[in-house]
């Protein structure tokens, strides 16, 4: 969903595990499977799709958070200006 807030099990995209990141869009998943692909944003700006697969593998997934559940995509270049504007950028 929207605004799931997520966490790297492991060291990707320039973070260490641990890192917190967001849902920021949900597509059909490229092998089928009846859960979305997810394109998550990372504290570092950094951001990438996850398929059913991947998010097993590398994500350990959390609750929604209401400040960016809203989010509406339209396109990557939005979600990388909105990170520069300081909208990602949540307190832990």
């Amino acid at each position: 969903m929207i605004g799931m807030r997520v966490k790297l099990k492991t060291h990707m995209l320039g973070n260490p595990c641990g890192t917190i990141g967001y849902v920021f869009n949900e597509y059909p998943d490229f092998d089928g499977s009846e859960i979305t692909g997810k394109q998550i944003i990372f504290a570092n700006g950094q951001y990438d799709g996850f398929s059913a697969l991947e998010q097993d593998l590398f994500l350990e997934m959390g609750e929604i958070d209401p400040r960016c559940s809203m989010f509406i995509f339209k396109n990557v270049m939005q979600v990388s200006q909105e990170y520069h504007d300081g909208f990602w950028n949540f307190e832990e």
